[in-house]
């Protein structure tokens, strides 16, 4: 009778234990806020919004997924305010960025790098910012839960080939219930369809066209086959890089100048260079012909990996 009390006992103890490194959340998301261009900008206000979104990104269970606490997906969100109008309609810049773990490695690949420069929405001194995916309830919750479930799609896609489906479907919900939504002068930027092709709904039209799919596959050797390879052999990990490459350049090529290329080169530039300066000479001018084909304003820092 004693072993099975010791028994239950630790039982217990590793259930507790479980429930203390498990969490029910998906990001791990530092929010910063930048008021400088509001001389009238109100500090104590401005913190309670700080304080606001991040408890909204990081408390809220935005799928099903259990992870642990060293499985939440480090992200960064920075906003910068230029301006608060009498009938408090915040306009800002919304800088975004997420990084996912290479296996094997104390690296952290950047998997989103966006700058949204129409992230306006009203607010109110310790307003409440709720979030119904089935219906609209402010802005402010429709733009931070948009970014949540696109931090979440890109970095399900880098797991497993299009596992980011389901959650690039509530973004593109998302989009289509605000474009119907009744919302204040300057809140409805970036929603529209015609407004702009580098804007919330551009890219998630883009993410949800099948001509994307070799993209998003892509997205999946990329991480997958590619960097989390590169613990055991940097060499193959590299060359699946090269060998796949090619697909920005085809899926470019079907639909030219898209968001989805350019947010993906926004991320990535900069390691790719740094990939493949140790390159064999074959694979530096493969991946160099369709870097410069597809980003050619970038073409200076793709030079780099040719010296």
């Amino acid at each position: 009778m004693g072993d099975l009390e010791n028994m239950k006992k630790i039982l217990i103890i590793l259930f507790l234990g479980l429930a203390v490194t498990m969490s029910g959340q998906e990001l791990k998301c530092n929010v910063t806020l930048n008021y400088d261009a509001v001389q009238s900008a109100n500090a104590a206000t401005m913190d309670h919004l700080k304080q606001s979104i991040s408890e909204f990104m990081n408390t809220m269970h935005w799928t099903s997924m259990t992870f642990a606490e060293n499985e939440r997906i480090d992200c960064n969100l920075m906003l910068i305010v230029h301006s608060v109008g009498e009938d408090n309609l915040y306009t800002c810049d919304l800088q975004l960025q997420s990084n996912r773990p290479v296996y094997g490695t104390t690296y952290n690949s950047p998997i989103v790098n966006f700058k949204d420069v129409n992230f306006s929405f009203m607010y109110q001194d310790y307003d409440q910012i709720l979030f119904d995916q089935s219906n609209y309830t402010s802005n402010l919750a429709a733009l931070l839960g948009y970014y949540a479930y696109l931090i979440i799609g890109y970095d399900c896609d880098t797991y497993e080939k299009f596992s980011g489906t389901p959650y690039f479907q509530i973004c593109e919900q998302i989009c289509s219930r605000c474009q119907g939504s009744s919302m204040a002068d300057g809140e409805q930027k970036g929603w529209k369809a015609f407004d702009s092709n580098r804007n919330r709904y551009a890219l998630t039209n883009n993410l949800m066209d099948d001509a994307f799919k070799p993209y998003r596959e892509f997205l999946y050797t990329y991480h997958r086959l590619g960097l989390d390879e590169m613990s055991a052999n940097v060499a193959n990990g590299r060359a699946r890089i090269a060998k796949d490459i090619n697909v920005l350049r085809e899926v470019n090529r079907s639909r030219p100048a898209t968001y989805a290329i350019n947010t993906f080169l926004d991320a990535k530039a900069d390691e790719l260079v740094n990939i493949f300066s140790q390159g064999t000479k074959e694979e530096k001018q493969q991946v160099y012909d369709v870097l410069t084909a597809i980003d050619p304003t970038r073409s200076e820092l793709y030079d780099k990996m040719m010296k």
